[in-house]
Parts: C-alpha cells; structure tokens; sequence
C-alpha cells in the first residue's frame, strides 16, 4: 500500500465479485474510501463493518437508485463502472429483448452513473471516471459476441465523449478494455457454453486460454492495478484512453 488514492472517494458498481471486487479493494488499499456497491448486496457481507467501505445495495438499471446515491454522496472523485453482462451470439441469436437488456445494463447504466456524479466532480474540478468496456468491441471483432461487442463499442465512444466536453474542467474519463479474465461470471459462461455445444468443460476453458498470446487467463487484480492509476493524480494527462489489458489479445 502506497496510499496513492489517499483522501479520495470511490463510488464502485458491480463490487460483489470480479472486476469489481478487486478494484473495489485495491482502491480501498491505497487509501481511498470505497461507496461498494452491487444488486446482490450479499456478495458484500465481507466488507461490511470495514471503516474503509461503505456497503449499499444498488441495481444498476435503476435511475432512481442510481440518481438517489448521487445525493448521498455528494462528493464522488472517482467513479468506477463495472456493472455488466455478456451476452453469448451471433446477430441471428439476438432477440429484441437481449439487445435492449445489454444496452440497459452494459451502456444506459454508466450514462445514469456518470450524469448523476459529474455535477459534483464538475463544482469541485476534479474527478476520475473510468468505465469498464472490452477488447471484444470496436477494438477488435470476437466470435459470438455480437450484442456484448457493440454495447462495449458504446462504452468507448461514450468514454471518449465525456472527455472531450469536460477536458479543460478538472474531469477525466477513460476506457478498460480487458481480454478474458478469471472471473465467477466467466466460470458461469464457460460451465453453459460447456452444457449447450456438448464440449467439456476443459474443452471450453483451454478454448478461451488458447486466444490470450501469453496463454493464460488474465486476472482481476491485473485489471484493478490499472485501474488505481487511472483513479490516482498520476495520471492526470490521461483522458479519453482506452487501456487494453488482454494480454496481447489485441495486437
């Protein structure tokens, strides 16, 4: 701990496990005060009684909670948008309710988060917002990530755009675009793509490891360390990036 985020306050959706989690607790590592937040609020019973969190329940699609938990912490410098869902498909296996359900929770919830803390970070002049997208996006095309690739594209043009507005006022905001990551949610997509094509599920798993070049699944601590730079004074020339952790996925 080096306490590079001392003073700050983190607001974290998604914080129950994953990507989340491990930011959440990186940031609360270096300092920072973590509003962790997740709709299962169970998978946060760890953190609760730790001064260095604060333990709220929060559904991502919910405007209201969203703009709610704006005004209870009114003052927000870092805001952390994990809160997501990757949907398994080609165009033909997208229905009309899939599309619309990523779009809601993969883009329409950061648009939420992001309107409702901006004020506040615009009235002090300063404030990170750093948004979780992906490598599978307008980076670079996956198969079978039809929907989930084109929110994620979303996610990197809405990043870029709030940067451009509010570059000379104090407020930053960058794009994670990660390869595969261990994950619980990515077990979860390897144990149904497993049970739907008839393959193992070391059939499955090797399939995912094969297309990182280093070969090897990519951590959620990785993606946190990147995520405190982001979030820390040092990287106060940085806005509009989209960081790629993936591995070399993408090169």
């Amino acid at each position: 701990m080096s306490d590079r985020l001392a003073g700050k306050i983190a607001f974290v959706t998604a914080a129950g496990q994953g990507i989340g989690r491990a930011t959440a607790e990186a940031f609360a590592r270096e300092g920072a005060h973590v509003i962790a937040t997740d709709r299962d609020v169970g998978l946060l019973a760890a953190l609760q009684g730790d001064a260095r969190y604060t333990v709220e329940a929060l559904d991502a699609l919910d405007a209201a909670a969203i703009a709610a938990a704006a005004q209870r912490h009114p003052r927000v410098d870092i805001l952390f948008n994990a809160a997501g869902f990757v949907h398994h498909g080609t165009v033909l296996d997208c229905t009309e309710e899939q599309w619309d359900f990523a779009f809601d929770l993969n883009v329409r919830s950061m648009y939420r988060t992001i309107k409702a803390f901006l004020p506040g970070m615009l009235e002090r002049g300063n404030g990170s917002i750093i948004n979780i997208a992906s490598g599978a996006s307008s980076v670079k095309a996956a198969a079978n990530r039809f929907v989930y690739a084109a929110t994620k594209a979303a996610v990197i043009g809405l990043s870029k755009a709030v940067a451009m507005d509010y570059i000379t006022r104090g407020v930053r905001c960058n794009a994670i675009c990660p390869g595969t990551v261990e994950s619980p949610s990515l077990r979860q997509r390897i144990a149904a793509l497993a049970e739907s094509t008839g393959q193992t599920v070391e059939q499955v798993e090797k399939m995912f490891v094969a297309r990182q070049p280093m070969g090897r699944l990519g951590t959620a601590e990785e993606v946190a360390m990147l995520a405190v730079y982001l979030a820390s004074d040092e990287s106060r020339f940085t806005t509009g990036t989209t960081s790629m952790v993936d591995g070399g996925w993408s090169l």
